[in-house]
């Protein structure tokens, strides 16, 4: 897959960081971004009208740094003056692509004329968008979902709208809002949205795995991919998409890489906030990191019931220090019978030579 140019910055590797709301912070980004194989971070969606009335929180999510280029802001909010108003903002911190999110399930959002709120009124959506084309000279881009319901699939038809409005870069999760994250994104219908238009089209949903994550891009047709949920599962996901797109084979991190990631996390969050919510951003992280490990169930019980970063430190260092235990015992058992069979082997060639 080629790396893909939205205006003229170049996304490359064609990987996508998906924005998610309370992980995507400025460390969880430095985090996945130093890892390698990612093209494009995105910041949290963050609130015009948090943006715009000063609000100390909104002013933090757009902060981001130089090694994270390219980086973009993504807002939401439902009035066009207010978007534009955010938008401006944006541009004015140096982020390089401002982002419209119009894909957020959450009830509160949508309340608000937000999010994926924004499918029901296309006419509205259009207002906001031709609003910020008009505020901003960086690139703007837009994050939807298929459709509010089942009953109201028009992903097509706003994409269409969107690019006539000026949008450089249109990224598609293949769900509605009615769906929240359940089922299976719907691929199908990113694909229609990529034949439909001439703009870069990127596809979102379900990329857990290189194997299904290569299967969909091939079967959709799209320029690049976002991986959310699957990054806080596997750091090195980007890299391994890269490594395959290079016709390498996907690299491996070991057990002693995979300890020095959460501790490097950890590190990081206790730098930057309050010890009480870096100990919050590490349960989190780690409840993902996880799953799939030996004995990930027990070790996570016990990182929900740490209090403090000693506990945090100790509960790590005893659960990778057991791992290695089961790895070596294991490599041992493995040795014992390679040489057990080796032996019956050189047995029956000198009793058949006898």
């Amino acid at each position: 897959m080629k790396p893909f140019f939205v205006r003229d910055i170049a996304i490359d590797p064609p990987l996508i960081l998906s924005p998610m709301a309370g992980v995507t912070d400025y460390v969880f980004r430095r985090l996945i971004k130093r890892r390698g194989g990612v093209g494009l971070v995105v910041s949290e969606f963050i609130s015009v009208e948090g943006l715009t009335r000063g609000n100390p929180k909104s002013k933090r999510q757009m902060r981001f740094d130089e090694e994270e280029r390219p980086f973009a802001v993504q807002i939401f909010g439902g009035r066009p003056e207010r978007m534009a108003m955010g938008a401006e903002m944006a541009e004015e911190v140096g982020a390089d692509i401002l982002d419209v999110n119009c894909g957020c399930p959450a009830p509160k959002v949508v309340k608000n004329g937000g999010g994926s709120g924004l499918l029901r009124e296309p006419d509205r959506l259009e207002d906001i968008l031709r609003a910020i084309k008009r505020a901003i000279s960086i690139p703007l881009t837009l994050k939807l979902r298929t459709g509010y319901s089942d009953s109201s699939i028009n992903v097509v038809d706003v994409a269409k709208m969107a690019e006539q409005c000026g949008v450089e870069h249109i990224q598609v999760h293949g769900r509605t809002r009615e769906q929240g994250y359940k089922g299976l994104a719907n691929w199908d219908l990113i694909r229609q949205v990529k034949e439909a238009v001439s703009i870069p089209v990127s596809g979102n949903g379900d990329i857990t795995s290189i194997d299904y994550g290569m299967e969909k891009w091939r079967e959709s047709g799209v320029n690049g991919i976002l991986i959310g949920r699957g990054a806080m599962q596997n750091p090195w996901i980007f890299r391994q998409f890269e490594d395959v797109l290079a016709g390498r084979d996907p690299y491996q991190p070991d057990l002693a890489e995979k300890k020095a990631v959460l501790l490097e996390f950890f590190e990081m969050c206790l730098g930057e906030m309050p010890e009480i919510v870096a100990l919050g951003k590490m349960k989190q992280l780690a409840g993902q990191f996880t799953k799939g490990l030996p004995g990930g169930a027990v070790f996570r019980q016990t990182l929900y019931h740490s209090h403090s970063e000693q506990e945090i430190l100790d509960n790590i260092e005893a659960y990778f220090t057991g791992l290695n235990g089961d790895r070596v015992r294991s490599e041992e058992s493995s040795a014992d019978t390679d040489l057990e069979f080796a032996s019956c082997e050189s047995a029956s060639t000198v009793a058949a030579a006898i």
